[in-house]
């Protein structure tokens, strides 16, 4: 691999461009070289592999409705024409079209004022709702930051990556350790774990020399990528199966899966 193509993985350009943050000339540049060199191309696809695995475990619904409510408000936003009176012909019929008149008048007041009643109400519903959208937004941004934190720890050339899966207890359990020991951060990506009775629960442990560390509790309904304590000297990882909340001792026993880590100088 040339010094070009080195400097070139070792930008930021691909993940940018992954997620559409590149000017029209880093476009340009990271689609040459993804096309011209086989190099930046497997690195290109491994990142969109990964991003699609930080992806569907943070993957948010848009809210619904929201458009169709603020277009249907505005649609229903009344048009009032006004016509002008016929002249009055005659003089003793005066009196009484003044009368007419200020009849018509004081139920056109009304009828505008019901209007405009009704168009504030839908006005201050367009705010709130544009309101939710502007939070809706910036709460997916937030989201979106904790994704990229999740992809670049996934990239890094630093994380070792860890397939635990079950043994005869729990033959269709897998999960997937990220571990990077140099940053000293850790995330498990639960890809499945079989059912339990309602008293149990999964709990993942690290071995360090002579005792098991508690990193937490797995759960199906709660499959995402997600951080872990860093343990430092793991020897191992462990899942075992414990009562319902979790154990302070580790059931050796009732050991389903683990994995050896590899050991750091």
């Amino acid at each position: 691999m040339n010094d070009k193509i080195t400097t070139f993985l070792n930008s930021d350009l691909l993940e940018k461009y992954l997620i559409g943050k590149t000017t029209s000339v880093e476009t340009e540049k990271v689609e040459t070289y993804i096309s011209k060199y086989p190099e930046v191309q497997n690195a290109y696809n491994t990142l969109q592999t990964n991003l699609e695995i930080v992806s569907r475990k943070n993957a948010v619904e848009a809210p619904k409705d929201i458009l169709n409510n603020i277009l249907d408000a505005l649609d229903e936003t009344p048009v009032i024409s006004l016509k002008s009176n016929n002249r009055i012909k005659k003089w003793y019929q005066f009196s009484v079209a003044a009368s007419i008149a200020a009849l018509i008048f004081a139920g056109s007041s009304f009828v505008f004022y019901m209007q405009n009643q009704s168009l504030k109400t839908e006005n201050q519903k367009i705010v709130d709702e544009i309101y939710d959208l502007r939070g809706d937004i910036t709460s997916n941004n937030g989201k979106l930051d904790d994704i990229m934190q999740q992809f670049k720890q996934l990239n890094n050339p630093e994380t070792e990556k860890y397939i635990i899966k079950g043994n005869y207890r729990a033959k269709n359990l897998k999960t997937v350790a990220y571990i990077n020991p140099k940053d000293k951060t850790s995330m498990i990506d639960v890809v499945s774990l079989p059912q339990l009775p309602e008293e149990q629960c999964y709990q993942i442990w690290a071995e360090v020399q002579d005792r098991m560390v508690s990193l937490g509790i797995l759960s199906e309904t709660d499959r995402e990528l997600k951080q872990i304590p860093y343990t430092e000297n793991a020897l191992g990882l462990s899942i075992t199966i414990e009562p319902k909340g979790g154990n302070n001792t580790a059931s050796k026993e009732n050991s389903v899966a683990e994995v050896t880590l590899q050991q750091h100088n």
